[in-house]
């Protein structure tokens, strides 16, 4: 039997899990994200390094016992300077005899298809691309942010919409029920006095990604300029996705389009329809998935497949996660 390491490490979560050929957890651990161009290297590989650790407990592993392979997918392996960067720290970190490093948009778009002609988006606390067609064709995306012409995800939508409120406040843009919510959620009296606290108080900064509901919530009351947010993210998820298709010659013929990451995994009515809308204009074939199981059951079913795995190895790790989800 072999036992596989498999690491799905996000902008703000990482998850960690151990299984064996046949596709049965045996450990898992969670924490925070992994993504060395926030963290720095030697940080994003401490936590890393602590999250194998915690795995391997759960797991009930000793130092005797040997993981055959890491499959490790990670936010921020973009550049292939990147890439070979972070394939060498974790050869150098030694958690298994061999291992594979990439970027988590392959995890993503593994564990949504298996489809040979597909493309996935992920928005979360980013956005990124990724796709591949039957041939071997694949196509990425730089997503470096807005000097590589990215927008979106968490870490976009919530400064955008205390922009949007700040401005609708001292008179610079148009009213937007964003000014009184964003205030509510952080306690505070005004947009200007939450733009003050993000600004002395980085505690306070890192938790702007999370209006994003609360930009959904006044998008879906009627808000235009909320609305107009939303309508710009759905805009920019279907550009990414129409983009792969025409790169990979896929606009006119069946494909996969997965969505993942937790802005898309709200599902949001307004986000949604945007999205259905542009691929249907573009790509009338394309049929869209959105993600259910977490991005590292795809880290580990490509892990499987490198290892040869037994006959209903997926359907066993996905039966454990659905049923780890509803506990």
């Amino acid at each position: 039997m072999s036992l596989l390491l498999a690491v799905d490490g996000g902008n703000s979560k990482t998850d960690v899990l151990i299984c064996d050929d046949t596709g049965a957890v045996l450990g898992y651990a969670n924490g925070p994200g992994t993504n060395h161009q926030t963290y720095g290297l030697t940080e994003s590989m401490r936590r890393l390094t602590a999250l194998v650790t915690s795995a391997r407990d759960a797991a009930g592993l000793d130092e005797s016992d040997r993981l055959a392979l890491a499959a490790v997918y990670l936010a921020g392996a973009d550049l292939p300077e990147e890439l070979t960067m972070l394939s060498d720290a974790v050869t150098e970190a030694g958690w298994a005899d061999k291992s594979t490093v990439d970027n988590d948009t392959l995890a993503l778009l593994r564990a949504g298809t298996e489809a040979p002609d597909a493309v996935a988006v992920v928005c979360g606390a980013g956005i990124n691309c990724i796709g591949r067609a039957a041939d071997g064709r694949m196509v990425r995306f730089p997503a470096l942010g807005t000097i590589t012409g990215d927008w979106g995800g968490g870490d976009e939508l919530g400064p955008h919409a205390l922009w949007h409120a700040t401005r609708a406040e001292d008179g610079r843009g148009p009213a937007t029920a964003l000014t009184s919510a964003i205030a509510g959620f952080f306690g505070l009296r005004s947009a200007a006095e939450v733009a003050a606290a993000a600004h002395l108080d980085p505690a306070v900064a890192a938790q702007l990604p999370l209006l994003t509901p609360v930009l959904f919530e006044v998008a879906a009351e009627g808000d235009e300029v909320a609305r107009s947010v939303v309508i710009r993210q759905g805009d920019e998820i279907a550009l990414l996705a129409i983009a792969a298709l025409r790169r990979l010659d896929l606009v006119t013929r069946p494909a996969t389009v997965v969505l993942g990451g937790g802005v898309l995994r709200s599902r949001d009515p307004l986000l949604h329809g945007v999205v259905e809308a542009a691929l249907a204009s573009a790509a009338p074939l394309a049929q869209i998935t959105v993600v259910t199981d977490p991005p590292v059951v795809g880290s580990a079913l490509l892990g499987l497949s490198s290892l040869g795995a037994t006959a209903g190895a997926e359907e066993r790790l996905r039966v454990y996660w659905r049923h780890a989800s509803a506990r």
